[in-house]
């Protein structure tokens, strides 16, 4: 894929990244974690499946470093934004599929497809890349539908974090924060399903993410 962006944008997403990625890896490395459900994820992968995360585009950057290192394949966006984001990804071990609703986003599915056969895993921020926040776009539930292969939601909250100023209200975790991971039961897509099927099981993951949040949030509660 030849790239839309100038030798000067491509220059600055590496300087992003060069410069975040132990940034990211410091500050998550102070962090204390908390964890429920992961049982889920390893079902999947004791079954011989590879699952689809799904997760708000708000929890980004800790989930970036929890998932880390696993070979996941994740779609970024095919803009100035999505290159330092997707170089600074493949330096915490993920794999990239360039593309998005707006642009590029039927090769990327392909892509994305092509490595889910070749036995990936891939992950969606099912809000992402412009919202409506905490509102699944149907991408997850479209390739579960194709592959055969399970939505595995997932929702992370800090305290104390820093919000960007944005749409999606990105949480940054302060230096020592708590964090609490919430991984859903999988979610199977029936293949090659109608679009009143696709919009049941679209619900249903939203539902779980929103079920999910709360449990996070109740599991910082509890610790306080």
């Amino acid at each position: 894929m030849t790239s839309v962006l100038s030798r000067g944008q491509l220059a600055r997403a590496s300087a992003i990244a060069t410069v975040a990625y132990p940034v990211i890896a410091l500050l998550s490395r102070t962090l204390r974690w908390s964890v429920t459900g992961f049982e889920h994820y390893e079902a999947i992968r004791t079954a011989g499946r590879q699952p689809i995360f799904a997760f708000w585009h708000g929890c980004l950057l800790p989930a970036m470093y929890f998932w880390r290192h696993r070979g996941i394949v994740v779609m970024t966006s095919a803009n100035f934004d999505g290159e330092w984001s997707a170089r600074i990804s493949e330096r915490f071990g993920y794999g990239t599929a360039r593309g998005s609703t707006s642009r590029g986003g039927r090769r990327a599915f392909v892509q994305l497809r092509r490595e889910m056969h070749a036995g990936r895993p891939v992950a969606f921020t099912v809000d992402g890349p412009r919202g409506p926040v905490r509102t699944v776009q149907p991408g997850a539930v479209w390739l579960a539908s194709l592959t055969g292969n399970p939505i595995l939601p997932f929702h992370i909250e800090t305290k104390p974090h820093w919000s960007v100023p944005s749409w999606d209200r990105t949480q940054v975790p302060r230096p020592l924060s708590r964090v609490a991971v919430a991984i859903g039961r999988e979610i199977d897509v029936p293949m090659d399903s109608d679009d009143d099927v696709l919009e049941t099981m679209r619900a249903k993951v939203e539902y779980s993410l929103i079920a999910l949040a709360s449990q996070a949030m109740m599991m910082l509660g509890r610790r306080r």
